[in-house]
């Protein structure tokens, strides 16, 4: 695997140098940095006592008789959270059984269904050999679970009959707990709409608030796309994404790649929704090219609404940092189920960012995860267009051709060894390279059509 850290001054400073001499850059306000809120609740679960003692009807006494040995938490009040996940120590352990949980909403004070979460989440993460892992310590994890605001808890994990031993005598991993993610309030809507440009047209550009170094570093990322601070990312028609082209090829940019690449999205920054670039590593992760997008679904449910996507966003980043030990958010992009375009893991939209979203193939690829469950549920025509149209740029940044195949080495996992050279679409799905039902027979099923309407985006024949 080739990838390297970029260290926070170099990035910077390369973005600084990067910058055209017009291009007018936001003053900072003499203000005290904005950092997000946020935070995660850990509670460890204990053995459930045996259903006999347990009341039928009655919120976290209603098990059956005879049931596998469980691990779990009682109904309880606990600080208001949204998001759920459940982790144990060892992230090679698998968990081999049921995890549900039931919340009480804030808004009614009633008590949800129980709700299943999917335990089988360990194919989104670093490759088996990747510097990443070795960092931090990595947890085993489910996938998480976007509840909406809450602020009382119960769960369950049961063991699945015969499931292999772990630990004698137990057949669940140990150090199972409970996280309960709190994404914090919305950001303030301050800062640039990455026009580049001031109101009165004087080329001062405008003020943003005080960032911290670490969000600065990560928005200089993305000039000269945009300005420093800036929320968003503006679309672009096809002729001046070009350009864009250039910047990520450090200007050699083939003859053959230029007349094929697709209309720049509209892409919300990281401090667009809200990212605490606190939480992560510093530095950036890098790969050599992107030669293939593995299309993923979050599998933290459909119950939210567009507005709240920065929120579950957060959600996530904090999961995927605090919770499972990664450096960052694992992918490369996001999308929501109205089809907005989220910058994923920090390093530059534009750049061959290392991301942590197909173990085995994280080398050379990009992951975009689609906000939600596609396991029976068909994906929203907007968001499956707009992976069709982030996919046709940002594949034809690096001259790839949405209809064709590539090849990829895989880094390990249970479906390819580590070493073995693998043909693949240039846009798969996850379960592609690794076996895994994500990102779900519905969304996987629109993978052909994606391939389609990306190349026709890119003005391919």
């Amino acid at each position: 695997m080739r990838g390297f850290l970029a260290s926070s001054i170099g990035v910077a400073t390369a973005a600084v140098l990067a910058l055209p001499l017009a291009l007018p850059t936001p003053a900072l306000a003499e203000t005290a940095p904005v950092t997000p809120a946020g935070s995660t609740q850990s509670l460890p679960l204990v053995p459930l006592g045996p259903s006999a003692t347990r009341a039928p009807g009655v919120p976290g006494m209603s098990a059956s008789a005879g049931r596998p040995e469980t691990q779990g938490l009682t109904p309880r009040e606990v600080k208001t959270f949204s998001l759920v996940g459940v982790i144990w120590d060892d992230a090679a352990t698998e968990l081999h059984g049921r995890v549900q949980v039931r919340t009480r909403s804030v808004r009614t004070a009633a008590w949800s269904d129980w709700q299943d979460v999917e335990t089988h989440n360990g194919e989104h993460a670093a490759d088996p050999d990747a510097a990443e892992r070795g960092s931090r310590p990595i947890h085993g994890a489910t996938a998480p679970l976007w509840v909406g605001e809450s602020d009382g808890v119960e769960v369950r994990v049961q063991a699945e009959p015969g499931a292999p031993t772990t630990r004698a005598p137990s057949r669940l991993p140990s150090g199972l707990r409970i996280e309960l993610v709190d994404p914090g309030a919305e950001p303030p809507a301050t800062g640039s709409d990455g026009k580049n440009t001031g109101a009165d047209g004087d080329g001062k550009g405008e003020v943003v608030p005080a960032m911290t170094m670490e969000t600065a570093e990560a928005s200089a990322a993305n000039v000269p796309h945009a300005s420093l601070g800036a929320n968003e990312i503006s679309a672009l028609d096809k002729a001046d994404s070009t350009a864009d082209a250039i910047f990520a090829s450090d200007g050699e940019l083939t003859a053959a790649a230029a007349p094929y690449i697709g209309p720049r999205p509209r892409i919300v920054t990281r401090k667009g929704w809200g990212a605490d670039e606190k939480l992560r590593e510093s530095g950036f992760g890098y790969t050599s090219t992107v030669k293939a997008a593995f299309v993923h679904h979050s599998a933290s449910g459909n119950n939210y609404a567009c507005k709240d996507a920065p929120a579950v966003l957060r959600s996530l980043y904090r999961y995927h940092v605090v919770s499972n030990g990664w450096r960052d958010f694992g992918y490369n992009f996001a999308v929501d189920k109205c089809g907005t375009v989220y910058e994923g893991r920090a390093g530059g939209v534009s750049k061959a960012v290392l991301g942590a979203h197909t173990m085995g193939f994280n080398t050379n690829s990009m992951g975009v995860v689609v906000l939600g469950t596609f396991t029976s549920s068909a994906p929203p025509a907007v968001a499956v267009d707009a992976v069709a149209r982030l996919t046709a740029w940002k594949l034809g940044l690096f001259g790839r051709d949405p209809r064709a195949k590539t090849t990829l080495t895989s880094g390990g996992g249970n479906r390819y060894p580590k070493g073995r050279n693998v043909s693949m679409n240039v846009i798969s799905g996850h379960r592609d390279g690794f076996a895994t039902q994500c990102p779900g027979t519905k969304l996987y099923g629109k993978l052909g059509t994606t391939r389609t309407a990306s190349a026709k985006l890119q003005g391919r024949p």
